[in-house]
């Protein structure tokens, strides 16, 4: 089901670290390797054109523009087109239409949504000559070409830098003088320059190290992720804690703070900052005991549940099923239905109350 991977053994004449990661050894570019000023001199000539300013958009330009690298903006007018204005990209200047902005630019920076991609294809297609280069922020377009259509021209460099988390997370990581990390792959290498453009752009957006994947590994690990621990099985997995409290009697309070609020605001930064064991060798006994001894029946009861997941990412299913979904004229009002559903259980209604009282808010 995957298009062609081409740059499985893609090496670049520059040296990169090499790291250990459980005995598994990965190529990472780090910004003391390479660092912004070198990214500012290989992008010297080139005019950076980012296409969308949704999710990814302004983070990613907006981290460019202030690291110093020539960046316009292409989007339709409407009120993404109006957040562009407010934030400073100026119309006729650095802000343009899409078909003008990829005309201009060197390098596109296609960061629209993966059904926005299909639609606005055969209109950045025409821009992308000889020599440019078309920077994704997601492998999926790409691997699963042949259901979305996104076949590149043969004289282009096709390139990715895949931040790991949210535009909005980027972004202000950015401003606090952090970085998030991002992973890079290069599908397609016409110019000779494909892996300094995109270590180049990677450093540019502000990316903390860089590490080296393709576009096939990218999109099956990010599907895989996004319906897996990062949302599907964590909303999953707490609402089935939640409903078992409240229904042996538990009130909304107690079962929120149990589930979710000791989770988010108490344990996720220390085991953010010093990993799961440092947990474990850090609670109590009573905690300790109970969590070793269910680890193993959750394992062993979810890992199935993933595998499913997996497989019906790996096969294209996961990406068709998007495709069709996106693609029918009630989408939006079927996605608000389920969205305010969510929005308005009994779970996330308590969330709103909880986070009313905690200490900063009073």
């Amino acid at each position: 089901m995957f298009s062609s991977e081409r740059n499985k053994t893609f090496k670049t004449k520059r040296k990169m670290a090499q790291l250990n990661f459980g005995g598994v050894t990965e190529n990472v570019v780090t910004r003391e390797e390479f660092p912004l000023e070198k990214a500012r001199e290989v992008l010297k000539n080139e005019t950076i054109a980012v296409i969308g300013y949704g999710v990814q958009g302004p983070g990613q330009s907006l981290n460019l523009r202030d690291n110093g690298f020539n960046v316009i903006v292409g989007q339709r007018p409407g009120k993404t087109y109006e957040k562009a204005v407010a934030d400073g990209w100026v119309p006729g200047e650095t802000l343009f239409g899409i078909e003008e902005a990829c005309e201009k630019g060197t390098i596109i920076m296609c960061l629209l949504s993966d059904a926005a991609v299909m639609s606005v294809w055969p209109t950045i297609k025409p821009y992308l000559t000889a020599g440019k280069a078309l920077y994704f922020s997601h492998g999926f377009a790409i691997t699963w070409s042949d259901r979305t259509g996104v076949v590149p021209q043969k004289d282009i460099d096709v390139i990715m830098v895949a931040p790991k988390g949210s535009g909005t997370s980027l972004r202000t990581m950015f401003l606090e003088g952090r970085g998030l990390n991002s992973s890079y792959a290069i599908y397609q290498d016409a110019t000779g320059r494909a892996m300094e453009r995109t270590i180049a752009l990677g450093i540019g957006v502000g990316s903390g190290y860089l590490f080296e994947t393709t576009f096939v590994r990218e999109a099956t690990s990010d599907l895989t992720g996004e319906r897996g621990s990062l949302m599907g099985a964590i909303q999953g997995l707490l609402l089935a804690q939640y409903e078992v409290l409240r229904e042996n009697g538990h009130t909304p309070s107690e079962a929120f703070n149990e589930t979710v609020e000791e989770l988010t605001q108490s344990l996720m930064p220390l085991f953010a900052k010093n990993g799961m064991d440092w947990m474990y060798a850090n609670c109590s006994t009573t905690a300790q005991r109970g969590a070793l001894d269910w680890m193993g029946p959750f394992h062993d009861a979810i890992k199935p549940v993933v595998q499913k997941l997996y497989n019906s990412v790996k096969t294209g299913n996961e990406a068709q099923i998007s495709i069709d979904s996106n693609s029918k004229p009630d989408y939006r009002e079927k996605l608000e239905a389920e969205l305010k559903a969510l929005r308005e259980s009994e779970m996330w209604q308590t969330a709103v109350t909880v986070r009313k009282l905690r200490p900063e808010n009073n």
